[in-house]
């Protein structure tokens, strides 16, 4: 990973002889985001963008994750002129920007003639009555994870990037050896993992009332339970069990999950966290009719701050964040950049640890990426019911259609 950092900076150094923009030396650009001394995509981004544009110093304002929103709306609410404030989750940036904190970005991206194609659409989310205040660099979006090791010992072939959830479904019986503790797959407690499947198919979101499209998706999950191809859910609600660590036990075959976790596994099979074993990522399973590599997730960005005395260094910065190079520093540390491009995923593909198989590369260009939660109103109201009712389902309290019917009626309420 220290070899393909390296890389990329001298990489970096080589453009900036090029073509380095017209920016004053000495200046120092803040940014007000979260994790700074924890999280190596910070450092890897600090340290090109540093080695491209001399005299530019980055100072990372570090606020503590779980109050990151209310701490940072305190600070803009406060007047405070950080040049930039990272988006955690879109309904951040959009309160931001009906209190006036964001910067708009739309005449920066026609003056520099900014090409967000890369972005597959996902900037959208960033945009206001079609006005741009934010450049996604990162997106977590979801894979199917896998154990080769316990593939090859069923003599099962592996997964594809072009599978169906009925046969992802078969699959996982077939791999589950309840006399070894073996399991076929593995669903972790979260909402997410059984129900945001629907949102893949560029039509559905799990705020707009009509739930009977989860139905399948419970269904699937309780059939796998009931066959003894999963961990029941109420066992791990008890035992408040970590997918990582359970993935790490060797003992799980497929793993729905984000894609974040692929720097977690290779950074802890390296130092020891994690006995080695082979792996190996695929695109998520999808319904018949679903276009093969959707999925869903979500996105980190970069907001200018709307009092910056900085703006030009701003932009300069997070178009640079968003774009080729600022992407290829981010995926030297194994984490996923919003641009997919094909020189993005090779650096991606090419950080140690990463599988070496075509599916595991092929596999970081999704075709569709739904975000999680659309930003409508009332959606922290929704989101509370629907996680709600997703436990009962989960615990058996409800059946699947129960659920469905509770989830389409408490939300139904919300608006009368």
């Amino acid at each position: 990973m220290k070899k393909t950092l390296a890389l990329v900076l001298a990489a970096m150094m080589m453009l900036s002889l090029l073509a380095v923009p017209a920016l004053a030396e000495d200046q120092v650009l803040k940014i007000v985001t979260w994790d700074a001394t924890t999280t190596p995509y910070l450092d890897a981004q600090k340290a090109a963008f540093e080695a491209s544009h001399p005299g530019v110093t980055i100072e990372y304002i570090d606020v503590a994750s779980q109050d990151f929103f209310v701490k940072t709306t305190t600070m803009l609410e406060g007047g405070d002129k950080s040049d930039i404030f990272m988006v955690k989750e879109v309904p951040d940036l959009i309160n931001w920007v009906a209190q006036g904190f964001a910067a708009p970005l739309n005449e920066c991206v026609a003056a520099s003639n900014y090409d967000l194609a890369g972005f597959a659409g996902t900037e959208q989310n960033y945009a206001v009555d079609g006005e741009l205040y934010a450049i996604p660099f990162r997106s977590d979006f979801w894979v199917l994870f896998y154990n080769k090791d316990l593939f090859d010992a069923a003599q099962v072939e592996y997964p594809t990037n072009d599978i169906t959830w009925d046969a992802y479904a078969e699959l996982a019986k077939k791999l589950a050896d309840p006399e070894k503790d073996i399991y076929g797959t593995y669903y972790h407690t979260w909402l997410s993992a059984v129900a945001n499947w629907t949102v893949a198919d560029a039509k559905n979101t799990l705020a707009d009332g009509e739930y009977s499209d989860l139905l399948y998706f419970y269904k699937l999950y309780q059939d796998l339970e009931d066959a003894g191809a999963c961990p029941a859910f109420a066992e791990q609600k008890a035992a408040n069990l970590h997918y990582k660590s359970s993935f790490y036990k060797g003992n799980i075959a497929m793993l729905p999950m984000g894609y974040w976790f692929v720097s977690s596994l290779i950074n802890d099979m390296a130092t020891g966290e994690c006995t080695p074993f082979n792996w190996g990522i695929v695109s998520v399973p999808h319904l018949e009719g679903v276009p093969a590599g959707s999925s869903f997730g979500n996105l980190t960005g970069a907001m200018i701050n709307a009092k910056s005395e900085n703006k030009d260094l701003a932009w300069e910065y997070i178009s640079w964040l968003g774009g080729e190079e600022g992407s290829a520093a981010t995926a030297s540390t194994g984490t996923r950049p919003a641009l997919a491009t094909d020189s993005v995923v090779s650096v991606l593909a090419s950080v140690e640890g990463f599988p070496a198989d075509d599916n595991s590369k092929a596999a970081l260009k999704p075709v569709f990426v739904g975000m999680e939660w659309p930003v409508v109103e009332k959606v922290n109201d929704i989101k509370t019911i629907v996680n709600e009712v997703h436990t009962q389902i989960m615990t058996r309290e409800l059946t699947p259609e129960e659920g469905v019917e509770e989830m389409n009626e408490r939300v139904g309420d919300l608006f009368k």
